[in-house]
């Protein structure tokens, strides 16, 4: 009996390392463009990965976000933002229209993905991985808004969640990529 329980035990922690070895770079995605993008290419980076929209009154956060890039694009660190409609209809528009809204209005150089969903049935893998703890070996977070910040080591691992209101350039961001 004492055998068949630790087999049963040993067999459920190899499972849950399984289910955790997963990193953001073993995903793909299309940028805003329409073009494939292995998120493998930022292996040695951190990222913070934003879902965002054009039309929410947290939409300026694109301003600080920015500056964030700017400061800190040399020292290892990208922003990735992920346009998503799951709030209000808050980001109507298409790929191109999101592109020239970000180019225009905020002059956003951070590299900028397709529109998907980060929640609900059509929930993207990207957003299935940085909500659920059986898969991202850390904590479960749900999608609160848009604007929600991700961040993600420079191994690919997820390391903490900042909900929509923090300013992109808050200490718990910044002291995050400083250190």
């Amino acid at each position: 009996m004492k055998k068949t329980i630790t087999l049963f035990v040993l067999i459920i922690a190899s499972l849950s390392l399984i289910a955790q070895t997963k990193s953001l770079h073993d995903f793909t995605v299309k940028d805003i463009d329409g073009k494939e993008v292995n998120l493998e290419i930022f292996k040695g980076k951190k990222v913070l990965v934003v879902n965002t929209a054009s039309k929410c009154g947290l939409t300026p956060q694109y301003e600080d976000l920015q500056k964030l890039y700017e400061k800190y694009s040399s020292k290892d660190f990208v922003i990735i933002g992920f346009p998503a409609n799951n709030f209000m209809s808050q980001e109507p528009g298409t790929n191109a229209e999101i592109k020239q809204f970000c180019n225009s209005e905020y002059h956003v150089t951070f590299p900028m993905m397709a529109k998907i969903s980060v929640k609900g049935k059509d929930i993207h893998p990207l957003y299935k991985w940085l909500t659920q703890k059986d898969l991202n070996g850390k904590l479960d977070s749900k999608v609160k808004w848009n604007f929600q910040k991700y961040m993600i080591d420079e191994n690919g691992n997820f390391v903490d969640v900042a909900f929509p209101k923090t300013e992109p350039l808050d200490e718990k961001i910044v002291n995050w990529i400083e250190n």
